[in-house]
């Protein structure tokens, strides 16, 4: 038996590169069919990658850029069709296929599958995407495998407010000792932190890999796979090769006093 009793896993960055390989490209599609000069290279990108929450991105970027819309345009209809636009895009892009799990998230769902651990999702996008990610992913049904997801604007506040963490906490009947989270962000690791998660595993990417994720309790580059181990930036695998349901027993066994 697992001192833990669920996983709860970000998305974007997380379980897959979709920033990089996903989002950024559906932005710049949805910028050029409506007719706008804006582009976000990947440096742009990245630093607005600070604000969670794709309207409030567009949103941040205009206010940054001076960009002030024609008389009579409404911003948040503006904001918000552009947006829709964009995830159009977003969701044909993963129907390709195109963008891939990260090393080790697909293991590590299976063995919490086969142990009986509970999963569920806690993110800012919406749930078109996680969907949408993950019945493209390879694996048949795997969308069903996950209890909550909890994603998009079913709460006010996005990370780094701790909410849509409290929402799925809510939704899973569970409390903060009793989970896992998985995160690769610094807004991520607050909202985890702030909702009482004190298990918290960070898995970098390119964007976040500098970031400063407070008191997580491990940091990794990668969850990783047999033939490729994850680097671990920070805290202890306790001789695990990987980020595996034995490892992460026992980072929540030493955190919450479990021996």
């Amino acid at each position: 038996m697992h001192g833990f009793k669920a996983l709860i896993f970000d998305v974007d960055g997380t379980v897959a590169d979709t920033e990089r390989d996903g989002h950024r490209p559906a932005f710049n599609a949805a910028f050029a069919a409506a007719g706008l000069d804006w582009h976000w290279p990947p440096e742009l990108y990245g630093g607005l990658l600070t604000v969670a929450g794709g309207k409030e991105r567009i949103q941040y970027f205009m206010q940054r850029a001076g960009i002030e819309l024609e008389p009579g345009v409404d911003a948040e209809t503006f904001v918000a069709g552009l947006h829709r636009d964009k995830t159009a895009h977003y969701l044909a892009l993963l129907r390709q296929g195109v963008i891939p799990l990260r090393p080790g998230v697909l293991r590590l769902w299976r063995e919490a599958r086969a142990a009986g651990v509970r999963l569920a999702i806690a993110t800012t996008t919406t749930p078109e995407n996680v969907v949408a990610l993950l019945e493209n992913a390879g694996e048949p049904g795997l969308s069903g495998w996950f209890e909550v997801i909890a994603a998009g604007d079913v709460v006010p506040n996005k990370k780094p407010a701790p909410d849509i963490f409290t929402y799925a906490l809510e939704r899973l009947d569970l409390k903060p000792e009793d989970c896992v989270a998985v995160e690769d962000s610094d807004n991520g690791a607050r909202a985890a932190l702030d909702a009482g998660i004190r298990a918290l595993v960070v898995t970098v990417n390119d964007y976040t890999v500098d970031q400063d994720f407070g008191a997580a309790a491990l940091v990794v580059d990668q969850l990783g796979e047999p033939d490729s181990p994850p680097r671990v930036l920070a805290g202890d695998l306790g001789g695990r090769s990987l980020v595996d349901l034995a490892a992460l027993d026992r980072l929540h066994r030493q955190l919450h006093g479990a021996g």
